[in-house]
Parts: C-alpha cells; structure tokens; sequence
C-alpha cells in the first residue's frame, strides 16, 4: 500500500504529462487527501538550511525543558495510556495577516531570516496548488483563495515541531488522531525518521519520508467548499523510541471572517451536504473540540450566519 502513495512531479506539469498529472492530483484529493510534491519550486539549499536551523533550536533552546515535561506524563505506571497530551515539542509561527516571529526572542535573525524566505515559498505554492484545484473541481481560477480571503486576507502560519525519542511509545502518540481544521497545508518533515500516518479504508498508512519533499494534505474547509468531493483525513505521529523527528507544517487558512460554503457549480451536480459558517466560529469548536470527528462540529455549523447583519442561507 505505501508504494501506492500519490507522488506527483510539479514539472510535469508543464509537458506532455500534464493532464496524467492532474488526474493524479484529482485521485490524491478524492480518495487519499494526501499527496507528495517534488520539484514543487522551493529550492533544496533553502529547506537543507531550515532543517539544520530548525534541529539546532530544538537542541539548544527546547530540549531539555520538553524532557522534563514530557517524561512527567509517563509516571503514571505500566500499562495506562496517556490520552491528554502529545509526545511533541512545538511553537507556531504567525506569517500573515500580521506576523509574531519576532515574538521568540530565542530565534536568532539567521534562523528568522530563513523561515521567513521559506514562508514566502509556501504561500505562493499554496496559492498555485490552490489553482490546480480549482481547475479540477470545474471552478474558476482563483475561486478557492477567494473564498478564503475574508476582509483581511488569509491566515498563514506554521507548526514547528519535533517528535524526541519517546522511551514508551506503547503509551502516548507523538500527535492524536485528527483532521485539519482549515484549508490547505503544507508539510517539510524529516526524511530519516518516519512517524506520520493517515487512515485510509479502515487502515493506517505511513507517508513516506522523501528528501526535500513537501506533504500536502487537505483540511475541512476544502472538503465543505468541494461539498465533499475532496476529502479532509484522520491523521496522526506515532511516537517512536529511536530518532528526533522534524515537522514544520504551514496552514493556508480562510481569514477569520470568511464565511465557507459549498461552491455552488458543485451544489448544482451533487446535493448540497454541508452547512454554510463563518470560518472563526468553526475554529472555536474545533480548539474545545479538538480530537472529535469532524462530522459533529459540521452538524454544530448547522445554523445561518449573518453578514452585514442580514440572514445568509446556504445558496
């Protein structure tokens, strides 16, 4: 099964094989909600850098104090699973509306200075990977950044983690089973040390680690906008007892007041099967909810949301 795991070559598509690619890129987003990219534009010198600067900040100004936490939560005994925390160390970085990396005084202006030029990778190969759905769907271009645009633009950040060796990974998960609460993400992980996993027919399947590959997998918004016709899927880290793993994970999100609904050239094909909401309000039920299965926060969406105070049903 890991073989079978979608790969695609962004080179293609600018050749003969564009439209194999792009049914590739459909088969990755309906049945799998994970794909791969290579060649995908950010250059290898660039992300060789963020990996050794991301490593080191771990070591000089995280790991110990993750140790003395963590290792806490495994005293409980042999045998009782932990299921209120993750084995993970992390910080999340702010890019746009307004970005808070100066807000960690305890990265150096190296270090800033390479995740900000990486960021800005990331945005323009979201926006592009963006388009590419579009012309899958049958939407017009730009339809998905426009529906995530809000009055101030999207929301953009990144997840830095690392997965330290866990001395009982039979106990606690590097990160619980969950889907993504927003639009698109973008994913540069360790290409030594495995762990990420994402459920598919009933099974868990690793996502291969693949040098200087980006991991995209598709969050809620996208799957309400598609009506369903891409999927957002259960994802999780399994703790392992040997290696530091690597995650730096970027969210391209709907801006806080984006009101998200089914495109409706797809209502039209298919019957309409989510709700219409405002973007902010379905991240708070997902920050108090975060583990649930998505199905339910849906169904909690269910009312009509007002715009400029008047009543906005789903079209």
């Amino acid at each position: 099964m890991a073989c079978s795991f979608p790969i695609l070559d962004m080179e293609k598509l600018r050749g003969e094989e564009r439209e194999q690619t792009m049914d590739l890129l459909r088969d990755a987003c309906e049945k799998w909600g994970f794909f791969e990219l290579l060649n995908h534009g950010i250059s290898h010198e660039l992300m060789d850098e963020v990996e050794r600067r991301t490593k080191a900040h771990y070591e000089q100004c995280r790991e110990q104090k993750f140790k003395q936490l963590a290792c806490k939560a495994l005293r409980s005994g042999p045998g009782t699973e932990v299921t209120d925390m993750d084995w993970e160390s992390t910080f999340f970085l702010r890019h746009l509306p307004v970005s808070n990396m100066s807000d960690f005084p305890d990265m150096d202006e190296e270090y800033r200075k390479a995740m900000r030029e990486f960021a800005t990778g990331l945005e323009k190969l979201a926006e592009r990977l963006l388009d590419l759905l579009c012309e899958n769907l049958g939407l017009e271009e730009g339809y998905l950044k426009n529906a995530f645009y809000g009055s101030k633009g999207p929301n953009f950040g990144t997840k830095v983690s690392n997965y330290p060796p866990c001395p009982r990974p039979e106990l606690i998960h590097g990160l619980r089973a969950h889907t993504d609460a927003g639009g698109i993400i973008l994913l540069f992980q360790d290409d030594r040390v495995s762990g990420l996993q994402l459920l598919k027919d009933g099974q868990w399947i690793d996502v291969p680690p693949m040098h200087h590959s980006i991991v995209v997998n598709l969050g809620d918004q996208l799957e309400v906008i598609a009506n369903g016709k891409y999927k957002s899927v259960l994802h999780r880290v399994v703790a392992r007892s040997d290696g530091n793993r690597m995650s730096i994970a970027s969210f391209y999100n709907p801006g806080g007041d984006a009101v998200i609904y089914p495109a409706p050239s797809l209502v039209q094909k298919e019957a309409l099967a989510y709700p219409r909401f405002v973007f902010e309000d379905y991240m708070k039920l997902y920050v108090t909810q975060k583990f649930q299965a998505k199905q339910p926060r849906f169904e909690a969406m269910k009312a009509t949301v007002t715009v400029n105070g008047q009543p906005t049903p789903t079209p």
